[in-house]
């Protein structure tokens, strides 16, 4: 078995497609997502639908760099902790008092 390292180093861990939300309603706002996103297509014009659709993959673009920025800010603070736990440090993040 490859440990993580090996793994992460072959290109065989993806976080952004594995992390699902298990909030109980997150199926739920998807389905309501896609059907308004399907009434919208059947009412709109195909000019305007297509400005939604420019829209909404704007919208997924930003989101996308949000949810990395917040893997890489997790990552790090969760790396700092284990640092100031191994090296027994016992400073706080907001300064000593």
């Amino acid at each position: 078995m490859k440990t993580i390292l090996e793994e992460l180093f072959d290109g065989n861990i993806y976080p952004d497609e594995l992390i699902i939300p298990k909030a109980p309603e997150y199926r739920f706002l998807n389905k309501k997502i896609s059907d308004t996103i399907e009434t919208l297509k059947e009412k709109l014009p195909e000019n305007d639908y297509k400005q939604l659709e420019e829209l909404l993959d704007l919208r997924s673009e930003t989101s996308s760099q949000d949810a990395t920025a917040s893997f890489l800010y997790g990552f790090k603070l969760g790396a700092n902790i284990m640092i100031e736990v191994l090296t027994g440090k016992e400073e706080l993040v907001r300064g000593e008092d």
